[in-house]
């Protein structure tokens, strides 16, 4: 018995781009497998970004979870040997270990966020893809369908990237900053544990412990403006919004 062939329909077969004058040239979204490949991708996306946000919640959640044993350890052995030379010392080693959970969580936090950012233009270039499959959607949608930095970022309820006094305390309200501060507060009571067994002066530790948490907060504040800028500089732009076509082109350069 001879085999049945079953011949591909018209709709299944790959569209091709057909030269100037020999008839009208299709889109890739007029095809009608393109809505199915785009769902597909934006619910990839979608769980891309869970998958980011939980390790983000789970790192600092590791990390202040870490850091509360270990003081409340301190607490314990200080009750017992009482401010000593020998506790001091003890102090100084697990404060530098807290200290370093803490800057690679913040680190990991940072690359996470990144990601979440690449992620969001993805999700509005699909947007904009559905709008040009179905034009006049756009009162029915909320969220962004460019792909500039700005649009990106209005989804966190930034405006744009900006060393901005309103940006900068924006940006203090993230988890990422809240692990920052934290950090700095350590970094400041280790200098001054350390001076504290280097000098016995109280009033010099305090000092440098001051100088370190002010020193510590606009480190992280400019590393993380210093990486954003990067990631804006690196997203390229297919769909801009036009009235800040201009705009994000400047901050681009």
């Amino acid at each position: 018995m001879d085999e049945l062939t079953i011949a591909p329909t018209r709709q299944e077969l790959p569209l091709q781009r057909q030269d100037e004058g020999a008839g009208p040239v299709r889109r890739p979204l007029d095809d009608p497998r393109a809505l199915t490949i785009l769902t597909t991708e934006h619910w990839s996306l979608l769980s891309a970004r869970a998958l980011v946000y939980n390790e983000a919640f789970a790192r600092g959640g590791m990390f202040l979870t870490f850091l509360s044993t270990t003081l409340i350890a301190l607490g314990l052995v200080w009750t017992g040997t009482g401010f000593s030379p020998g506790y001091l010392v003890m102090a100084a080693v697990v404060l530098a270990i807290d200290l370093f959970v803490g800057l690679v969580s913040m680190a990991r936090i940072l690359a996470v966020s990144v990601e979440d950012a690449r992620y969001l233009q993805g999700m509005n270039r699909l947007r904009h893809a559905y709008h040009e499959i179905v034009p006049g959607l756009e009162r029915y949608f909320v969220s962004e369908r460019h792909d500039d930095v700005a649009s990106v970022f209005a989804v966190y309820g930034a405006s744009e990237i900006t060393t901005s006094r309103a940006g900068i305390l924006q940006g203090f309200t993230t988890t990422l900053a809240m692990i920052g501060v934290i950090c700095a507060a350590l970094a400041a009571v280790l200098a001054g544990v350390v001076l504290l067994l280097l000098i016995d002066a109280p009033a010099v530790a305090a000092a440098g412990a001051l100088a370190t948490v002010v020193v510590g907060i606009v480190a992280s504040t400019v590393e993380t403006t210093r990486r954003l800028g990067r990631l804006a500089a690196s997203m390229e732009s297919v769909f801009p919004a036009p009235a800040r076509t201009g705009s994000a082109a400047g901050r681009a350069g």
